[in-house]
């Protein structure tokens, strides 16, 4: 006998899901995604759900037409002023947009607001990807633009298609699921050899070591892998190794930005 899920079944209430076992974890104040994630639904509630995604898409698509060549730095939300961690950002955020790139973070605080801060003091341009969080969610306010996301990976999606190298800062479970979902499309060919600046080397250091211990020794990943990976404490080494990479291989050039058409309202 194979089970079923009765898609007849009236959607639970907000309360009732609020009330639910969540686990560890903030849990999220959003019932819909809550009920989107849940597996399939009535075709109009998945339909809806599909336009909102593809609405979003676009509005991400038009917003960030004209952003010309970008960094995106991740890293933790929970660093404060006070950290090593957060200064360092600050300092790569002055270096990428000195170097002429647009400083792209996840639009937080922590690490996101110190690599946009960093940008924003050199006189650079300096932009953010927000999401929809019960806690962490307010843009930072050292960004000259931003859009927020309601679905993270839309938000992954504008953060990796914008983008000519990323730096990594130390952070937690949603930096590392961006330093591996780049790596993966690295690998797979879905985009292209982009440089991949692991800043931070003692805290980067168990992780690397797990890579190549297990996972290379096992099979799992090959040697040209971990070679996409440049990990330093320097950050002005980080911002030549993208400068050098991206003009020798993408041929950026010091150039005027993309023409905007009235017919579009850009």
């Amino acid at each position: 006998m194979r089970l079923v899920r009765d898609q007849q079944r009236p959607a639970e209430s907000t309360d009732a899901l609020h009330a639910g076992e969540r686990g560890w974890g903030k849990g999220t104040s959003d019932a819909e995604e809550i009920l989107f994630l849940r597996g399939p639904h009535r075709r109009g509630f998945e339909l809806a759900r599909a336009l909102r995604i593809f609405s979003e898409c676009v509005r991400g698509f038009r917003k960030l037409h004209f952003v010309g060549p970008c960094v995106t730095v991740f890293g933790s939300a929970r660093f404060g002023e006070d950290s090593e961690y957060y200064r360092m950002a600050r300092a790569a955020g002055a270096r990428l947009a000195s170097a002429g790139f647009t400083v792209m973070t996840g639009g937080g605080p922590g690490i996101m607001e110190a690599a946009n801060r960093g940008a924003k003091e050199v006189g650079g341009r300096s932009l953010g990807c927000n999401i929809r969080l019960p806690e962490e969610q307010h843009p930072n306010q050292y960004l000259d633009s931003w859009i927020t996301f309601r679905y993270f990976f839309v938000r992954k999606l504008m953060l990796v298609k914008y983008s000519y190298a990323f730096v990594a800062m130390p952070g937690g479970f949603g930096t590392l699921d961006e330093i591996f979902e780049t790596m993966t499309l690295i690998q797979t060919g879905k985009i292209s050899q982009f440089p991949v600046v692991l800043v931070g080397t003692d805290y980067w250091a168990p992780l690397l070591a797990f890579l190549r211990e297990r996972l290379l020794v096992s099979g799992a990943i090959a040697s040209d892998d971990l070679d996409q990976l440049v990990v330093t404490d320097d950050v002005d080494e980080a911002a030549s190794v993208i400068a050098e990479h991206s003009m020798s291989q993408f041929g950026l050039t010091h150039g005027p930005r993309l023409r905007r058409w009235r017919l579009f309202g850009e």
